[in-house]
């Protein structure tokens, strides 16, 4: 496998890695990851469950939200069977098919969370410096066709990804770095040019992230100016306090990323095992947090998961 090329048809199973060097302590992770998976999957379904149930809560800013859990679900369970096989049953070989879908769907799910969130910026946009149009804007109608554009966008954006990396022959070992397939992964593994897959990589990543990163961060230039107009110092916190849930969502989304990023670029000598827990963090933490951190700050979904935790005696 070594110094032969293969191409897709005939090219030998993917081997997956958990934390290299940290092989005596996988078992353990696999706990803490299989406690971040539970919250997540049952933390978002709870979300959107709640938003379907509670009649008050059947608005544009809660159907984005409904939106942003259903893509979390998305991400948990795209990374399930394979971290599953790694850290508890030892199971590294993954096919090529099956490799390049996980990635497909890993990479669609992260493109569609940055577009859901650039959504919820302008319905807090909206809010905030247009209430009066906000019910004109935000009809129910539009907020489907965002959400249908988010989706097209991932899909157009991630779909040439297998095919331009099934064109390619593989000579090299085929080993992974992580417990699941990334494109940033396999495109290191092929012998021959790469220079199309990582100028398309490089262009999306810029017109997704980047792109969807600027507007969220002009979008609360906006706010933060509307908000300084308002001469009623309580008023203006208790505006600001209904962005601080997205605000959130944003941090824990980008700031992982661009750690993860950013190390990649200047922490190459750092230990192997530090790029895949700072990659665990990017996949998982979001899905978990996401769920926690708008059950605190929303008071009807807090209400609601205290009847369904408390057996209806609230």
């Amino acid at each position: 496998m070594g110094g032969e090329a293969h191409n897709s048809s005939g090219l030998p199973p993917f081997i997956l890695t958990g934390l290299p060097g940290m092989e005596t302590s996988q078992h353990w992770l696999f706990l803490l990851l299989g406690v971040l998976y539970t919250v997540s999957i049952v933390g978002n379904a709870l979300i959107l469950f709640i938003i379907k149930e509670e009649e008050s809560l059947h608005q544009p800013m809660y159907y984005f939200l409904s939106l942003l859990s259903g893509n979390d679900l998305g991400v948990s369970f795209s990374t399930l069977p394979t971290v599953l096989g790694v850290f508890c049953f030892h199971l590294r070989e993954i096919s090529f098919n099956s490799c390049m879908s996980q990635m497909f769907f890993i990479h669609l799910f992260s493109f569609m969370e940055s577009g859901i969130l650039l959504a919820m910026s302008f319905d807090r946009y909206v809010a905030i410096c247009n209430p009066l149009r906000y019910s004109t804007v935000l009809t129910d109608a539009r907020v489907m066709w965002m959400g249908v554009c988010v989706f097209l966008r991932s899909f157009c954006m991630i779909f040439p990804l297998p095919f331009l990396l099934k064109r390619l022959p593989f000579c090299k070992a085929n080993v992974l770095s992580h417990a699941y397939c990334l494109h940033p992964d396999l495109i290191r593994l092929p012998c021959g040019d790469t220079s199309i897959n990582n100028i398309f990589g490089l262009s999306i990543v810029i017109s997704t992230f980047g792109l969807d990163s600027a507007l969220i961060f002009l979008s609360y230039v906006l706010i933060l100016r509307s908000v300084l107009a308002i001469a009623s110092r309580e008023e203006r916190m208790k505006t600001l306090n209904t962005c601080v849930s997205h605000l959130c969502a944003v941090l824990i989304f980008y700031v992982p990323k661009v750690g993860v990023s950013m190390f990649a670029r200047y922490g190459r000598h750092a230990p192997h095992y530090v790029h895949t827990l700072l990659s665990l963090i990017y996949l998982f933490v979001p899905p978990m947090l996401n769920p926690v951190i708008y059950s605190i700050k929303t008071k009807e979904i807090r209400r609601r998961l205290c009847k369904i935790l408390l057996g209806n005696k609230f």
